[in-house]
C-alpha cells in the first residue's frame, strides 16, 4: 500500500522526487511550475526563439559531443535546468538527512536541490576527475538553498560499482550527520551498440556494477542506519519497460531496478520504510551528450508526445 512506481517523461521527473516525504503518510504531488519567470531579458527571449526555430526542423539541441563518461553538466548547451524559481517549499524535510548518488548534475543535481529547499541536510557521489567542476557547483546550489536548522552539505568522490566504496561512503555521511533518513540510489552511465555482439563481459561488468550492483550495495549499508519513515528511492527509466535497442546492457539494468525496487518495498514495509522508482523519459543530462551522436543529441527527446525532453527551459 506504500508502494508507488512512477513514470514520467516530463521535466517534472528531475524535481518530483522531493513530494516523497518524510513520513509514512506523505502523497505523492507533482509539481508544476510555469517557465515565464525565465525569459524576463531580451537575450534569453532570442535564446527561447532561437530553439523555437529548431525545434520545429526536429533540431532539439546544437550539435555536441563528450567523450567521456558520465559527462559534464557545466560544458552542455544549453544547461539542464535544475532550479525552478517559482518553486515554493514548505519544509517537508526538515531535519531529514538525505543521501543521493550521482547528484553532482542532472536529475540528482534537481532533487538534491529541492531537497535542500525543503530543509533536509544533503551529502551526495560523484566521479572524481571528470565531475569535480560539477560537485562544485552543486555544492554552491545547496548552501545557498540549505535551511537555517540544516548542516552544510558534503560530496564525496566515490566509484560506487564496488561494495567497500558504498560502505566508505554511508560511513561518511553517518559519521558527519548521524543517521541517514533519505537515500536516493541514481548514479549510471550508458553506452550505445547496434548488437547484442558487440556488448563484452567488460563492458557488461561496467555498466551493471554502477547501475545496480551500486543500488544493491548503497542500500544494504544505508539501511543500518535508517529507521521507521525512512525513505529509499530509485531512478530506473522509462526504457526498462519499452526497451531500447541501441542502450540493451543500459535498459537490462533498469529493467533490474524496477524488479529490485518492487521486491525490496515487500521486504522493507514491514519496518516502515518506503521504497519508491521514478522511470523518467528522455532528459537533458551529461549522459545525453557523453552516449550519443552530434546527430543524435540534435534531436534528443523529439520522439515523445511533447516534442522535447525534461531537464530543458520552454516557453510557457
Amino acid at each position: 500500500m506504500f508502494f508507488r512506481f512512477l513514470v514520467s517523461s516530463r521535466v517534472l521527473a528531475t524535481t518530483s522526487l522531493i513530494s516523497y516525504q518524510s513520513s509514512l503518510k506523505s502523497q505523492f504531488s507533482p509539481v508544476s511550475c510555469s517557465s515565464s519567470t525565465y525569459y524576463h531579458s531580451f537575450t534569453r527571449k532570442s535564446t527561447v526563439f532561437v530553439r523555437s526555430i529548431m525545434a520545429s526542423s526536429g533540431q532539439q539541441f546544437p550539435p555536441q559531443k563528450q567523450d567521456v563518461q558520465p559527462g559534464k553538466q557545466h560544458v552542455m548547451d544549453p544547461t539542464p535546468k535544475a532550479t525552478c524559481h517559482e518553486y515554493k517549499p514548505s519544509n517537508k524535510l526538515q531535519g531529514k538527512i538525505a543521501l543521493l548518488t550521482g547528484a553532482d548534475s542532472g536529475i540528482g543535481r534537481a532533487v538534491s536541490h529541492c531537497f535542500a529547499l525543503e530543509g533536509a541536510t544533503v551529502a551526495f557521489t560523484y566521479v572524481k576527475g571528470i565531475e569535480d567542476k560539477d560537485a562544485t557547483d552543486t555544492l554552491g546550489m545547496l548552501m545557498k538553498a540549505k535551511a537555517p536548522d540544516a548542516k552544510d552539505p558534503m560530496a564525496l568522490p566515490a566509484d560506487l560499482g564496488y561494495d567497500e566504496n558504498c560502505k566508505r561512503v554511508v560511513d561518511e555521511v553517518v559519521n558527519n550527520y548521524g543517521r541517514i533518513d533519505i537515500l536516493v540510489n541514481n548514479a549510471a552511465e550508458q553506452y550505445k551498440a547496434a548488437s547484442v555482439e558487440e556488448i563484452d563481459e567488460e563492458r557488461l561488468e561496467r555498466v551493471f556494477r554502477t547501475n545496480i550492483f551500486a543500488y544493491f550495495f548503497m542500500t544494504r549499508h544505508a539501511l543500518k542506519h535508517m529507521k521507521e519513515g525512512s525513505a529509499i528511492i530509485n531512478s530506473t527509466s522509462i526504457n526498462a519497460y519499452k526497451g531500447n535497442a541501441k542502450l540493451l546492457d543500459y535498459t537490462s539494468t533498469k529493467g533490474a531496478i524496477v524488479a529490485f525496487t518492487r521486491g525490496l518495498a515487500l521486504q522493507l514495509i514491514s519496518k516502515g520504510i518506503r521504497v519508491n522508482g521514478v522511470a523518467p523519459g528522455p532528459i537533458w543530462t551529461p549522459l545525453i551528450p557523453a552516449s550519443f551522436s552530434e546527430e543524435e543529441v540534435q534531436k534528443f527527446g523529439s520522439e515523445v508526445p511533447m516534442h522535447r525532453p525534461g531537464g530543458t527551459i520552454v516557453n510557457a
